[in-house]
């Protein structure tokens, strides 16, 4: 069986706002039915499911990092999508500052803790779970991970994000190579800045010049340009692609 290029069930974990919204809207325009998940934004969800295009669209709630409720949230996408998940898109994520210097030790334990627990347990919980409905089905599919330039580059102020986003991209690569004989293709992104709801106070700031000036652009992203990365990624044509790191900075960081 071949995965269509329109017409799937598309999971998208943190979907409430940001990329996540941009991400949904791309599939659902694409003729696709996605379920948005969230954490606890459960109002900004209910506008993302609002604005898709299309219909049969799902939303899910829970707290990846929760085993059991990551087995729940799969769940109950697929029962509101149709009995299956074709593509997933690994977007949850915490990025809290703690710089080194700066934080004391058990913030630092926790804030740890809590970004490996969501950004790569969550991670790794979401992609298991979907991945073993696939290969029991019998069906091709897509996983697509939200990684971060920051994991190439380094985040001093928030290293436990840079830390656990490297992982991600591992784990994606591993994932590739395992799921590879199931029709499972496997890929990563690694984005720049790019303009949110949350980082628009740092953009409009004192501070926004000097991230514009990241890139040789002169801007940072918009998160339709990083959607429509992870659209292509998850189509039928981007199998090659699978273990692969997208680098989407706009010439930010140049990786050798």
């Amino acid at each position: 069986m071949n995965l269509p290029s329109h017409g799937r069930s598309v999971l998208v974990s943190g979907a409430s706002r940001g990329l996540g919204r941009a991400v949904a809207r791309a599939f659902a325009a694409n003729g696709d039915r996605v379920a948005v998940h969230y954490g606890s934004r459960a109002d900004e969800a209910a506008a993302t499911l609002a604005a898709l295009d299309g219909d049969g669209h799902v939303l899910v709630s829970g707290d990846v990092s929760d085993p059991a409720r990551a087995a729940r949230i799969v769940d109950e996408a697929a029962a509101g999508l149709g009995g299956r998940v074709d593509v997933l898109v690994n977007n949850a994520a915490v990025n809290l500052p703690h710089p080194p210097a700066d934080t004391p030790y058990d913030e630092w334990v926790t804030l740890w803790q809590r970004h490996v627990s969501v950004n790569l347990l969550g991670t790794a919980y979401l992609s298991h779970l979907v991945a073993g409905r696939m290969i029991t089905a019998g069906t091709p599919g897509r996983i697509v991970n939200i990684g971060s330039r920051g994991a190439f580059r380094g985040e001093p102020d928030h290293p436990a994000y840079g830390a656990t986003k490297a992982a991600v991209h591992a784990l994606g690569q591993s994932l590739a190579v395992a799921l590879a004989p199931h029709g499972i293709a496997v890929a990563s992104v690694a984005p720049g800045f790019f303009a949110t709801e949350r980082v628009a106070p740092r953009l409009d700031g004192p501070e926004g010049a000097a991230i514009r000036a990241q890139s040789p652009f002169g801007r940072v992203a918009a998160p339709e340009e990083i959607a429509a990365a992870v659209l292509w990624l998850a189509s039928p044509e981007a199998e090659w692609a699978s273990g692969t790191v997208l680098d989407l900075n706009g010439a930010s960081h140049l990786r050798t």
